[in-house]
């Protein structure tokens, strides 16, 4: 028997003074998209924003629904958001931020598992690795240069080359 174990990579910065023009700019805008979420039932609004290579900037916001599962992370909302306006122009880096009416969200918030694998192909699409940049409302951001940081046995790349 063999056993490993997977670390994952990524660079933690204390706030986001830290972040360079581009990183710090999609954060905020991560932070604008949250406010513009509708999270009636969990109260925790999540915002994203993705940078396209042309410079783009486009925002997605989580959206509940009382038929739950018919709402939508904000992260897919930004990305699915990019893709049907920019077809044919990558995206470079995801944004993800949080804040709760419930409790003060101070630790980086990830993204799910359905956004991970929407991400890893949004990243084949590319053909190089999306930036990740995730916070709470307030506290550290953590930054990840690529999706298998997050999702390391990614599914596309074992069947389907």
């Amino acid at each position: 028997m063999r056993k490993e174990r997977f670390i994952s990579d990524y660079v933690v910065y204390e706030c986001e003074d830290e972040l360079g023009t581009q990183d710090a700019e999609l954060l905020r805008e991560a932070h604008e998209a949250a406010r513009n979420s509708y999270a009636p039932y969990s109260q925790f609004h999540v915002g994203a924003a993705v940078r396209l290579s042309n410079g783009v900037i486009v925002r997605g916001n989580n959206i509940e629904n009382a038929a739950y599962p018919s709402g939508l992370c904000a992260e897919r909302v930004a990305m699915f958001s990019a893709q049907a306006q920019y077809p044919e122009v990558p995206i470079e880096a995801i944004a993800i931020t949080a804040f709760s009416e419930k409790v003060e969200v101070t630790e980086p918030v990830a993204p799910c598992g359905a956004c991970r694998q929407v991400m890893v192909e949004v990243e084949q699409l590319a053909g190089k690795p999306l930036r990740i940049l995730c916070q709470g409302n307030t506290g550290p951001v953590m930054a990840f240069d690529g999706v298998e940081t997050l999702m390391p046995f990614i599914f596309l790349d074992k069947f389907l080359g």
